[in-house]
Order: structure tokens, then C-alpha cells, then sequence
């Protein structure tokens, strides 16, 4: 992936108007295990794939809370993840200590993409290898974003990032139009169905993948083993096909394979767990 003298400092333009190490901390978000999120009118759903390095080790954290109101949920290097879901943190606390009201979630995912933006004009710094998924409640509804390593931050009805996430958005892409008025549980089931369309045949169990939920009345929490493993047996996630996306399974994962070749190869030599 070396592109000559252009990608030797983040702050070095190419002829064709590209920043590659800014290039290269994205390509590793898409190189992390997938995470998930969608959102309705009351609720917002956060869900990722657990991948530990061995069969010795347990998994990384990838869902973080950072206040009542507001998670996250990362693909990437979870380092980074994990230092800019504690300054989340800091600046809810600030701002909860200084108005005495919740940070809305917007202006909350507009410094955290400042912060990022700034890794991406100092020479002494390179950006955060970690994409972020922020979903939260505030008096203006639910919202749910994507903040790039670029700095730039994205609100979404549903998204996916990650390892294998293509196959994720096409099921997505399907039955977004529903979830504005979808229910707690609906939401849930749909969250579940895309996690799986992310494993390639892997069977989905409650130790596999992580699920959380905020909402009206429900303060940002994670699932605990036995409501997730219900929920898949109540579905019948294990032996069912997703609806809607099944007739075009078999066409819709076949492009995403492409630029996702890399990953299976990346996953037991990866020294940073993405």
C-alpha cells in the first residue's frame, strides 16, 4: 500500500488531491470486527460481532457507555475507540456539571469530530484509527452518527462499519423505511438480522456479539447473555432467513466480498486487535 513520498506525513497533499494516511486509519476501521446501528423514533439500537485474537483470549469491549443518554459502538483500533469514548465522557460530565441538563448528542459528535479533524493537520500526530457509531437521546429524538477518522460525522437511519459490513447495509438498505415506527423488539430483531448477515455463515449465539439499547424511559445499557440469546431463539435467528433480503442473499453478499478480501487474512495477524 506504499504510495511513494505521499503518504510518509499526514499532512502531505498527493497531485490528485489525496491525504493516504488519512486513507489508511479509514481502511482500518473496515478492517475491525462489524458494529451496527439503527434507530427509531424513541430508540436507538447498538450491536457488534465479539472477535477475540485466539481461542485463549477473551474479546475486546467494542460498546461503550458514556452517559445515560448516549453509547457508543466502535470498529478499528480499540485503543483509540477507548480513549475518545472517555474524552465523550468527560465532556458529558462537563457540560452535565456546568447547565445542569444532558449533552444533546449533536453537539457532543461535533467536538468529537474536531478532535479528530485536528489529528489530520498536525505532523506530530496521526489520526485515530477507529470509527465510531454514536447513538443517543435527546429532546429532540433519537439520532444516531457516524464519525469518520477523517473528521467528518454523518447522522444515519441505520448504518454498519467494519469487517464484512457491506452485507450488513444491503439488509439495512431494505427495511429502513420501517424502522422510524418500528417497536423495541422490531428494532431489536432487525439489529440481529444484520449482525448476522455480517458473520458469513458463522452461527450467531449470544456470545458472539454485543447488543445495546437506549430509549424513552431506558437509560443507555448493554443486554445481558440470556435476554440476547432469548431473543435469538425468539426469532429464530439460528435457522431462519433475514426477510425481505432473502431472495437476493446470494447477489448482495457477493460484491461485498470483494473489498473485504483482506480482512480473514489481517485477523490472526493483527498484533493492535481491530
Amino acid at each position: 500500500m506504499f504510495r511513494n513520498q505521499y503518504d510518509t506525513d499526514v499532512t502531505t497533499w498527493s497531485p490528485a488531491g489525496r491525504l493516504f494516511q488519512v486513507e489508511y486509519a479509514m481502511e482500518a476501521v473496515k478492517q475491525g470486527s462489524a458494529a451496527i446501528g439503527l434507530r427509531s423514533k424513541t430508540h436507538v439500537i447498538l450491536a457488534c460481532v465479539n472477535k477475540a485474537n485466539s481461542e485463549l483470549s477473551s474479546h475486546q469491549k467494542k460498546i461503550f457507555k458514556v452517559d445515560d443518554h448516549i453509547g457508543v459502538a466502535i470498529a478499528g483500533l480499540t485503543a483509540d475507540g477507548r480513549v475518545l469514548s472517555r474524552y465523550m465522557r468527560n465532556e458529558c460530565i462537563n457540560y452535565s456539571y456546568a447547565y445542569e441538563s444532558p449533552l444533546p448528542v449533536g453537539r457532543l459528535v461535533v467536538q468529537l469530530a474536531d478532535k479528530a479533524q485536528v489529528c489530520t493537520q498536525r505532523s506530530w500526530k496521526r489520526p485515530y484509527g477507529v470509527g465510531l457509531l454514536v447513538g443517543g437521546l435527546d429532546e429532540s429524538g433519537a439520532h444516531l452518527y457516524y464519525n469518520c477518522p477523517s473528521g467528518n460525522y454523518f447522522e444515519y437511519q441505520a448504518f454498519a462499519i467494519g469487517s464484512r459490513s457491506q452485507a450488513a447495509k444491503t439488509y439495512l438498505e431494505r427495511r429502513f423505511e420501517t424502522f422510524m415506527d418500528s417497536s423495541r423488539e422490531s428494532l431489536l430483531k432487525d439489529a440481529l438480522f444484520a449482525l448476522r448477515e455480517t458473520l458469513q455463515g458463522e452461527k450467531l449465539t449470544s456470545s458472539n456479539c454485543t447488543v445495546a439499547v437506549v430509549g424513552v424511559g431506558e437509560a443507555f445499557h448493554m443486554l445481558d447473555k440470556e435476554t440476547i440469546q432469548a431473543l435469538i431463539n425468539e426469532f429464530e435467528i439460528a435457522g431462519e432467513e433475514a426477510p425481505v433480503a432473502a431472495p437476493d442473499e446470494a447477489g448482495s453478499d457477493e460484491p461485498a466480498a470483494a473489498p473485504e478480501e483482506g480482512a480473514p487474512a489481517d485477523q490472526g495477524a493483527a498484533p493492535m486487535d481491530i
